[in-house]
């Protein structure tokens, strides 16, 4: 299947990566930034808050997924593979890695998950009896969490590291493999979107957002781009298709 879906990448001229890689080589120059959501992992059906705890791995669908992932980008020029540290980011990025031996993937902290204290790892049923709960979803720029980061904090930490990125790689493309609300929070402050609205975007498991920082203004280039999961859905119902006309 993942032959085919280097063939779908390959031939498909529509795809944005391939556009991105066009222009790429046609001179535009500025900082191309893909900022990677890890893929799916089975601690979110403990109903508990992950946050940095250890030990929580890509379960079987999530390795489709970043095998799915690693192929759509087999082609693409990739000069810096980052990481936030823990362990579904760090294992999407070596699916990544895969198709670019000669790349190190690099940790880097300051991409990582939300720091949320005293609720990590606790029940989130049990915590959205808490006044903090219903602050953090309605008005995030105001919230915190207890020995924790707050988002403000947490937006300005992610952004930070965007910004001393491009700096420290002009002109070249960088892959960052992060979390969720941290794409999301990236997302909005380069959309001029204000922190209270950033629950809006949607950044799904394994998907591809593109900035372009140069000098001038920043280019959102795409979000949320998931075509490469949808490849490998469409292959997986057309292998079941082709099973079940085979046994009748």
């Amino acid at each position: 299947m993942m032959q085919k879906l280097r063939a779908a990448w390959t031939h498909g001229v529509n795809d944005i990566i391939a556009r991105l890689i066009q222009r790429y080589n046609n001179g535009n120059r500025m900082t191309q930034l893909l900022l990677i959501r890890h893929a799916v992992n089975d601690f979110v059906k403990t109903g508990k808050l992950a946050g940095w705890t250890p030990g929580v791995h890509l379960n079987d669908e999530g390795k489709a997924q970043a095998e799915a992932l690693g192929t759509r980008l087999v082609d693409t020029p990739i000069q810096w593979l980052y990481a936030s540290p823990l362990d579904r980011t760090m294992e999407t990025a070596a699916a990544i890695q895969q198709h670019h031996p000669q790349l190190s993937i690099i940790q880097h902290a300051d991409v990582g998950e939300v720091r949320y204290g005293d609720w990590e790892g606790k029940s989130i049923a049990a915590l959205q009896t808490r006044k903090m709960w219903h602050v953090v979803q309605e008005y995030p720029s105001r919230a915190y969490f207890p020995n924790g980061e707050t988002m403000r904090g947490v937006q300005n930490r992610a952004v930070d590291a965007i910004e001393a990125l491009a700096a420290q790689h002009p002109r070249e493309l960088v892959v960052v493999v992060s979390h969720a609300d941290l794409i999301k929070m990236v997302m909005a402050h380069y959309l001029g979107t204000h922190l209270d609205n950033f629950q809006r975007i949607v950044i799904a498991p394994a998907s591809i957002s593109i900035l372009q920082l140069g000098y001038g203004r920043p280019y959102v280039v795409s979000m949320n781009d998931t075509a490469h999961i949808q490849q490998m859905e469409r292959e997986r119902k057309a292998a079941r298709d082709t099973a079940s006309t085979v046994a009748r």
